[in-house]
């Protein structure tokens, strides 16, 4: 096996990027570029039944948008290609021959109703095969393959003794080989079985470190049964902790759909930045050695080790990766954010002709999800109907009494400018309230309310005059006052 440290995602196109799938991947590239290593894509459709159309187009789509760019793969190529598992079908059977030769693997001719009805017999569920076909006569299996009748090859397991591995995360298990079932390496179809593709395309694509949830720490004796069956190195294994969900009661549960975005197109399409989304997620089941929480991408890569992975579930907390969310929002340039709040703000305003940086500008400090952007200034394009009670503020000192002198004289202050800007209409609203006699706020509160119709708004009355324009927000003001008539 080479020197050089290569792993490999392989996916199975089989819909969406699940948050697991994306962190087993996240980490499998982070390894492998810690430590100057290969990241390799394959795509594992060995069941055929369940791929899904467009999913590896999602795949490619997903790696892209979380920077996590691959080596090799079926789109670029590579030395060890092809690297989707059905262009590699006719490598797996002459394996599986090899193994039924040196005694490590033999024909199973059970058809499916007897399969069945071995399941339908077992005193308990999971009960496995009950390897009527492993020791059938050479003369027997003649018959049957020259007869054409149907099989799958199945691997022979040990009957006594224990199969004892290491991995890098979860230490040195042992298994007793009596709990270790017949598995399938060569289904009737031809292809192989997933565990069966993966020894054969880990070993022939020489990758040293096999990253994978630790759901997949009870199949690894297999594995290893098979590497040694063939007189393989064994890889590096590195088991990934489950990440776990919060339920309505405030127990935990395998992340699913029932708590919320479990994708990473899901979590995109709710607002979360791809950058914030994968430092978040390197996070859950591992633990930087300073006990940082901000990292880049190409900071990640330097601050990984394995050692730092946990054993421990990791719990997906939506409020915590909405805080990140919100500090990626906050640290972007203010022509970044206004770029990636585009679509927000055409889904509220259309095509209206606003400044979009002036918008971004209110928006950056204020936004945690890009999708509450519509929400918070619809009111520029729609002025909502409001009641004269947004009018009363205790705090500016506002009532329904005062406030239509307020905004009559405001709206004369307003009317006389010679120019519309932001800060013309800022000196104009100080100097008003210093001709008044009041605070700032008591001028400005009733002209906010009147151009936004809003109690809650980002920006203040200024912003929100800048932005509507000169025409515009004097209608509303006007508006506002025939409130009071």
């Amino acid at each position: 096996m080479s020197n050089t440290v290569r792993t490999r995602f392989a996916p199975s196109p089989t819909g969406f990027m699940h948050v697991g799938n994306l962190r087993t991947a996240l980490y499998e590239y982070l390894i492998a570029k810690s430590l100057d290593g290969t990241f390799v894509l394959r795509i594992e459709d060995t069941d055929q039944e369940r791929k899904v159309e467009g999913a590896v187009d999602i795949i490619y789509q997903t790696l892209q948008r979380a920077g996590l760019i691959h080596d090799e793969g079926p789109d670029i190529g590579g030395s060890y290609g092809p690297y989707v598992q059905s262009e590699r079908k006719d490598l797996y059977l002459p394996y599986a021959r090899q193994l039924i030769e040196s005694g490590h693997a033999y024909y199973c001719f059970c058809t499916k109703e007897r399969l069945d009805m071995l399941r339908e017999n077992a005193d308990e569920p999971g009960v496995g095969y009950d390897r009527h076909c492993r020791n059938l006569s050479d003369e027997e299996v003649r018959k049957n393959l020259e007869a054409g009748v149907p099989y799958v090859i199945r691997q022979k397991m040990p009957l006594e003794g224990i199969t004892t591995f290491e991995d890098a995360v979860y230490g040195s298990i042992t298994v007793d080989n009596s709990e270790l079932q017949d598995q399938i390496l060569i289904k009737a179809d031809g292809f192989p079985t997933y565990n069966f593709a993966n020894v054969i395309d880990d070993h022939t694509m020489h990758i040293t470190h096999v990253v994978r949830g630790s759901e997949y720490l009870s199949s690894t004796p297999k594995y290893n049964l098979l590497y040694e069956a063939f007189g393989w190195e064994i890889p590096t294994y590195v088991h990934l902790p489950l990440i776990m969900g919060k339920n309505d009661d405030g127990s935990i549960s395998k992340l699913a759909k029932r708590h919320g975005a479990t994708s990473f197109e899901d979590l995109v399409n709710a607002g979360f930045l791809p950058e914030a989304i994968i430092n978040y997620i390197a996070l859950l089941g591992w633990a930087p050695k300073d006990n940082r929480e901000m990292f880049t991408l190409p900071e990640l890569v330097k601050n990984f080790s394995i050692d730092g992975i946990s054993k421990s579930p990791a719990v997906f907390d939506y409020d915590k990766l909405e805080w990140f969310n919100g500090e990626y929002i906050k640290a972007m340039t203010l022509e970044d954010f206004a770029a990636v709040a585009q679509p927000y703000f055409e889904q509220a305003l259309g095509n209206l002709p606003f400044d979009a940086l002036k918008i971004a500008a209110i928006l950056q400090q204020r936004t945690t999800r890009l999708t509450d952007i519509p929400e918070k200034i619809e009111f520029f394009a729609h002025q909502p109907d409001y009641d004269t009670s947004l009018f009363v503020n205790k705090k500016s000192k506002t009532t329904l009494e005062n406030t239509p002198d307020l905004l009559k004289a405001g709206i004369a202050a307003l009317e006389s400018l010679t120019e519309w800007t932001h800060d013309s209409i800022h000196d104009c609203l100080i100097n008003l309230a210093a001709t008044l006699g009041v605070k700032n706020g008591t001028a400005m509160w009733p002209v906010r309310i009147a151009a936004s119709g809003m109690s809650v708004t980002p920006g203040g009355a200024v912003e929100i005059l800048d932005i509507l324009g000169r025409e515009e927000s004097l209608r509303r003001l006007h508006q506002g006052l025939e409130k009071f008539n």
